[in-house]
């Protein structure tokens, strides 16, 4: 099966449209949906509440690493940084810094394949998970796949690690909630955390009171003059375009939602543990997925990957991909091969992007276009190569082809343009990792 998912920094958007209008509720309404509720505590964070109160007595200052893995309502200097700077105050004797995993327009299905290499890595003590608006559009089953595959890796790699699923919204979320319903991405997401004992905590449940009263300003910017804040009564101007919040406003009324669940987070909390896993909730979760570096495959004679200190693009996304190759000539082409049951590759895509040619297990190959009508820039990709595989050996081949396409014409899609048409000239391949459930094999 080959399919094509590209981080696309509108995704939000999207799901926000698809809500909106009512096709993501449609698809699927046979899913059973959670009861609203901004706090489920259950079994806590034990750990990390005994190391930010000095529960361990060591005598130094205990240093707490909080990972943040999600999509772009992350990405803003909003929740993410607001919380951090809560935790600091709330614990002056703890000294605290973050991992900032957010990567705009990706959802779990990317996430689970990330969390090694972006934040287990660097040896979290508390990891935020938050996906649950870019995964408006995906099935029940893939989210709780992907987001057991979260838990069950950090679990695996770092047992004393306490983990904390949060929920976003968007406008078309807001009535549902208010009708006491969490969204179909979150209530699929509710089912891992039962079964994992992981707190939640819905930070749009106040958002959607005040939307169903007619008080929230869902695209509207923030007011400038005295008169603008006068003309506002009581109105809220959360977000200027329904998904992502205003930092001063929106993404306020999010860490209050925090500040308010610590404390019954915090008594649910028993004493300091290593989490233990359960048998799993579905067999076909995605624990066995795995970020490998494109260096591990077989690449054409005289590639190799970029040096981040000369080349700028790989600088750029060094601390995201393990690696980054540049395919310039027609023909060149990477193989491998691995034992699993998913492959994709992790990729860039923008304005010098061409085609490959993906052959998997000998097959027709498939033609992937690695330029669509967002690449006025560079920005981080996927293309899957197959899903729902056999657990056996596949073989994998990614040719770049010469194929010529009209750029201006994709661009035009959105009304963009070429500034410079020397920038789209290439048409190059710009893997730096592959996405695979199971292992590279030799």
């Amino acid at each position: 099966m080959f399919a094509r998912l590209t981080l696309n920094p509108m995704r939000s958007l999207f799901c926000a449209f698809l809500l909106a209008v009512g096709f993501v509720q449609a698809a699927e309404p046979e899913f059973p949906l959670v009861d609203a509720q901004e706090c489920r505590p259950r079994t806590g964070l034990p750990n990390f509440f005994a190391k930010a109160q000095g529960v361990f007595g060591s005598g130094a200052l205990p240093e707490i690493k909080v990972g943040y893995l999600g999509g772009s309502i992350t990405a803003q200097p909003g929740w993410r940084v607001k919380s951090l700077a809560h935790f600091k105050q709330a614990y002056p004797n703890a000294k605290f810094t973050e991992i900032n995993a957010a990567i705009g327009g990706t959802g779990s299905d990317l996430g689970v394949f990330r969390v090694q290499h972006d934040v287990l890595s660097k040896q979290p003590d508390l990891l935020f998970v938050e996906f649950a608006v870019n995964d408006g559009g995906a099935s029940p089953e893939q989210i709780i796949r992907c987001m057991e595959g979260i838990v069950r890796q950090t679990w695996r790699t770092n047992p004393n690690c306490d983990i904390c699923f949060v929920y976003t919204l968007v406008e078309g979320m807001a009535p549902g909630i208010a009708a006491g319903k969490f969204p179909r991405s979150a209530s699929a997401m509710e089912k891992v955390a039962d079964h994992y004992g992981i707190p939640t905590i819905h930070f749009g449940l106040e958002v959607s009171r005040l939307s169903k009263e007619g008080k929230v300003l869902w695209k509207s910017p923030l007011p400038k003059t005295p008169e603008e804040k006068a003309t506002l009564a009581d109105k809220v101007v959360f977000a200027p375009d329904s998904v992502h919040p205003h930092v001063e406003t929106g993404h306020k009324m999010y860490l209050e939602a925090i500040v308010r669940s610590l404390p019954g987070i915090s008594q649910a909390s028993g004493k300091p543990m290593k989490h233990e896993l359960p048998a799993p909730l579905v067999a076909d979760n995605f624990e066995r997925a795995s970020l490998t570096s494109i260096a591990a495959a077989k690449l054409p004679a005289g590639v190799a990957p970029l040096d981040p200190t000369k080349d700028a693009m790989a600088k750029s996304y060094t601390n995201r991909l393990p690696a980054l190759v540049r395919l310039t000539q027609p023909g060149q082409a990477i193989e491998f091969k691995f034992k699993g049951t998913h492959c994709a590759v992790y990729d860039i895509v923008g304005p010098a992007g061409g085609k490959v040619a993906v052959t998997l297990d000998g097959g027709t190959p498939k033609a992937m276009t690695r330029f669509d009508a967002y690449c006025t820039y560079a920005r981080l990709s996927t293309f899957t190569v197959g899903t729902k595989l056999t657990d056996t050996v596949h073989t994998v081949r990614l040719e770049l082809l010469p194929d010529a396409f009209d750029k201006a014409a994709i661009l035009a899609q959105r009304k963009e343009k070429m500034d410079k048409p020397e920038r789209f000239a290439d048409r190059h391949f710009f893997p730096g990792g592959l996405l695979i459930v199971g292992e590279l094999v030799p």
